[in-house]
């Protein structure tokens, strides 16, 4: 197992830029794996872990090492949303002053929502307790939910006089429908992990003592294939969702003529003849 300290030394500086370790990051066998780790606040997201998970996440792009991203949490909560009981704790106070204006707190250019959609890396959630606002968002703008038992979803924006703040307003509708996403955003609701997995919100559920090692397995399971065709498939999927299908096609023919011409297409090729299972070197 490679750990954060045995990378290479930008990511270990992003690492230590979140104090006391309130981001845990490794790479094994060509996944990388994030952990937000605030158990006692839920995995609530401090200032100082924004820029880093964004970094961390940059740096797993460019990575070839990299194939494939888990994200989860520590403890019973995936992540409880922004940490806002600083800023609670101003307005409490009446120190005008201190109050961090909103256009700040929740600042998008480069934030982990729009770093984690322009990904071209496979990311998989690791649901493993409650994922509410940013944190719901976060995980809905993985490729793969998996989720434990006591995962959940919680669309509670509008009982705090918010709304889905990071991405959760356009992924929502796309991903269950206008209706059910109407249902879950203005009435508050919390969706309850199997009622997620109805939902095709997550695409597994299991017992909470196994979701990590789940995830590995379906990590795994991406990691042995082909990267740069797996890359090009969900850039693929992701630009189609807002193209048309000519465009699409146009599209699928300059990737192909990419991948064709590749070390890794001949690989492919050649393991099926000789029945055997392909090992890709992303070349």
């Amino acid at each position: 197992m490679t750990t954060v300290e045995d990378r290479p030394q930008t990511v270990t500086e992003m690492a230590n830029e979140t104090s006391k370790g309130q981001l845990l990051v490794e790479v094994t066998d060509h996944i990388g794996v994030i952990t937000l780790n605030r158990p006692d606040r839920m995995n609530a997201i401090s200032g100082p872990m924004l820029s880093t998970l964004s970094r961390t996440l940059i740096e797993f792009q460019r990575d070839p090492d990299v194939r494939v991203v888990v994200l989860t949490g520590a403890g019973r909560g995936f992540c409880a949303g922004l940490d806002l009981q600083d800023q609670g704790q101003r307005i409490a106070s009446d120190d005008e002053m201190q109050v961090t204006p909103p256009a700040q707190l929740f600042d998008l250019r480069d934030a982990p929502p729009i770093v984690l959609h322009r990904m071209d890396k496979p990311v998989i959630c690791a649901l493993n307790g409650a994922a509410a606002g940013y944190g719901m968002d976060l995980a809905l703008l993985c490729d793969i939910r998996l989720a434990g038992e006591h995962g959940k979803l919680a669309g509670v924006a509008t009982k705090r006089n918010l709304l889905p703040e990071s991405g959760g307003g356009w992924l929502l509708p796309r991903l269950v429908g206008w209706s059910t996403a109407a249902d879950i955003l203005f009435r508050g609701r919390i969706v309850d992990a199997e009622e997620c997995r109805e939902l095709g919100l997550v695409a597994k559920v299991v017992p909470d003592d196994e979701l990590v090692d789940e995830a590995m397995s379906w990590a795994a399971d991406i990691a042995a294939n082909a990267p740069l065709a797996v890359q090009a498939t969900k850039r693929l999927m992701r630009l189609g969702v807002d193209e048309t299908f000519e465009a699409t096609v146009d599209h699928t023919l300059l990737e192909l003529r990419v991948l064709m011409g590749m070390d890794d297409f001949k690989e492919g090729v050649s393991a099926f003849l000789d029945r055997r299972d392909p090992e890709f070197t992303g070349r």
